[in-house]
């Protein structure tokens, strides 16, 4: 190719890249125009190998024009590229912001409802002087049934009723009651627990689930009387509901209590003259609310404690039953679907 030509087709391809670059606007696109012209495959380079091909004399005319189009094209990419930031710059210059607008700040969250039950409670059991004690939430059979009296034959000891692990030598525990029996197989009285924790059962439905959480008591000491166990349980329920309620007892069966009974409080959702219409108690005017009794002395003995030296009592209560009676929450699931619409309210 003669050098005048090759020279013609230099300075062409230098304003047609000039006018590419007028209708650009990004910095992305303007680099990869330039990389058409000027990169290791681009069309001026591409016309640079055919200088190898002209005699000696000639070359240096065309390296000049190569030069020329080179810088040519170097400068008008650095003045659109400066014309980009003064544009974006000016932009920014014109925006308005009220400062008087209040911040947009992102919620932090707050502790789950039942954790903030939990440790109310924890808080009101320790006004009375109960420490809290935990345990593992895999149990073995002794923990869990055979040191608190379950017979055999015990309908909770099937796997209907329970979770088994390790070909039934281990079990989701169904209750937080192995944490008293290994607090007394490891501690002398007197003994003033609290146990909060997980407890899984094979039971399902809008005021059931097969995990829960359960808070336990448990004293034992020297002349412990059937109206302790009253007293602590009527200090507990005044102070997390917050009115003038009352309980009461009803005989019941538990493996591990003699007596045993359930725990009945005051509706605190109705009275008297409008309890037909409420929808927690049903028209009674009680709801029931933990099972209790004095601990019975095969599970002192069990656990080495002189039975004929020390008495005490134990209770029960779950927790997400408390957190229903009190917020009015009617399904069990909403604790544990993550819907925040549901979260949020406490």
């Amino acid at each position: 190719m003669p050098a005048e030509e090759l020279i013609g087709k230099l300075d062409g391809l230098g304003s047609e890249f000039a006018q590419a670059l007028v209708s650009l606007s990004s910095e992305q696109d303007i680099r990869e125009l330039q990389a058409q012209f000027l990169g290791k495959k681009g069309r001026v380079s591409a016309l640079m190998r055919e200088m190898g091909k002209l005699p000696p004399d000639t070359r240096r005319v065309v390296g000049a024009a190569f030069n020329r189009v080179k810088d040519g094209i170097a400068g008008a990419v650095d003045g659109k590229l400066d014309e980009l930031v003064k544009v974006a710059e000016a932009a920014d210059l014109e925006r308005t912001i009220d400062v008087s607008l209040p911040g947009r700040v992102r919620s932090a969250g707050h502790v789950h409802l039942l954790t903030q039950v939990r440790n109310e409670a924890v808080a009101i059991f320790g006004e009375l002087g109960f420490e809290v004690a935990e345990g593992p939430q895999i149990e073995n059979d002794f923990n869990n049934f055979e040191a608190l009296g379950f017979a055999k034959d015990h309908p909770a000891r099937d796997e209907q009723d329970t979770f088994f692990v390790d070909d039934g030598k281990l079990l989701l525990r169904t209750h937080t009651s192995p944490v008293q029996i290994r607090t007394m197989l490891s501690q002398e009285p007197p003994i003033k627990i609290v146990a909060p924790g997980a407890v899984y059962r094979r039971d399902d439905d809008p005021t059931h689930s097969p995990m829960f959480w359960q808070i336990e008591g448990l004293l034992i000491d020297e002349q412990v009387r059937f109206s302790d166990l009253k007293g602590v349980l009527l200090h507990f329920v005044k102070r997390y509901f917050g009115e003038d309620l009352d309980i009461r007892f009803r005989p019941s069966f538990f493996p591990f209590v003699e007596p045993g009974a359930e725990v009945d409080m005051q509706c605190s959702f109705c009275t008297d003259s409008d309890s037909s219409k409420c929808r927690v108690c049903k028209g009674t005017t009680w709801v029931e609310i933990a099972g209790a009794g004095m601990v019975d002395p095969v599970v002192l003995t069990h656990c080495k404690i002189d039975p004929e030296r020390y008495t005490g009592f134990a209770f029960g209560m779950g927790l997400e039953r408390m957190a229903m009676l009190r917020y009015g929450v009617s399904d069990i699931k909403n604790f544990y679907e993550g819907d925040m619409r549901f979260l949020t309210q406490f």
